[in-house]
């Protein structure tokens, strides 16, 4: 793909239009989609699609410049300019905007990118709303200005400079069972509304998206385990250093992959037996209580043997 534009929409966030190089469609997507950026050899990012769904000319991305970071948003910020050359991956979606009757979306910082085609589709259809969208300060707080424009009381922002934080126990204290609820942002964000939903009898299930793993309070299950990848006919251990991956690529199995991290999404496999030790951070609850794919980037068995469709 090719960068088509490259637009300041903070000082610390820059949105990028990618356009196919060779001027064809784009694939289809819907609102909560994502895309990894393939930066380096061993550099792949993951980005929500902000754009219009329907635009099958371009697609939008917004990247939060993070100097501290791990080198992905200074290379797309500092690094590429327009009319470069950039290889793509996807979409994907593991934030599916479900049917209700009622939606809340709780954004913290840059993780209001995935709410902006979201918000457009429900409005769309005119099913009711509200956004709550923090930031450490007004100015820095990306897309707010257009938002409050274009849809007044339905928008609440609080700049943490002015408000503080938001109030999270007032907030899900007056939700409604039939109200989808869905929040992106800072882990920190993400755990205190898990924490806080957790006390209340009047949510049901919290959608979230995380593009950082979370990390495990737990040690795994077992340190060594069997794995049998069914269609390859081939049995392997896997060691307390190594990752089902790890043992798939080593015997020449084409698992896809991307983040390695258990948040993308790419390797989601399906179990045939056995019972999964989840340790990623993009099933809910209750699909890893369903135990019927996992993340073999980086969850485990928590059985001596474990058989997958690969």
């Amino acid at each position: 793909m090719e960068i088509k534009a490259k637009t300041p929409i903070t000082d610390t966030v820059t949105q990028l239009t990618l356009v196919r190089a060779d001027g064809r469609d784009l694939p289809e997507w819907t609102p909560g989609s994502h895309i990894d950026v393939v930066l380096g050899p061993d550099m792949v990012r993951q980005y929500s699609l902000c754009g219009e769904p329907g635009d099958r000319r371009s697609w939008q991305v917004s990247v939060l410049y993070q100097p501290d970071g791990r080198g992905g948003s200074t290379r797309l910020h500092h690094e590429l300019r327009e009319g470069e050359s950039i290889t793509i991956r996807g979409p994907r979606n593991n934030f599916h905007l479900v049917d209700a009757p009622r939606y809340l979306f709780i954004a913290g910082g840059i993780g209001i990118t995935p709410f902006l085609p979201m918000i457009t589709s429900v409005d769309r259809v005119g099913a009711e709303w509200s956004l709550i969208y923090g930031g450490r300060s007004r100015r820095n707080m990306a897309f707010a200005d257009d938002l409050k424009q274009a849809h007044h009381d339905r928008v609440t922002l609080v700049p943490a400079d002015i408000h503080g934080r938001i109030d999270l126990a007032r907030i899900l204290a007056d939700v409604t069972p039939e109200t989808a609820v869905y929040v992106c942002g800072p882990e920190s964000l993400l755990c205190a509304v898990e924490a806080m939903a957790a006390d209340f009898d009047n949510i049901g299930e919290i959608h979230l998206e995380r593009f950082t793993p979370k990390t495990p309070t737990d040690a795994p299950v077992l340190d060594e385990f069997e794995v049998e990848f069914v269609r390859s006919g081939i049995t392997v251990s896997v060691g307390s250093d190594q990752s089902i991956l790890d043992v798939a690529r080593a015997a020449g199995i084409p698992a896809p992959f991307s983040c390695s991290e258990g948040t993308c999404g790419t390797c989601e496999t399906n179990i045939v037996s056995g019972l999964a030790d989840h340790r990623d951070s993009v099933l809910s609850p209750a699909e890893q209580e369903e135990n019927s794919t996992l993340m073999i980037c980086i969850s485990r068995a928590a059985c001596p043997k474990i058989t997958l469709d690969l």
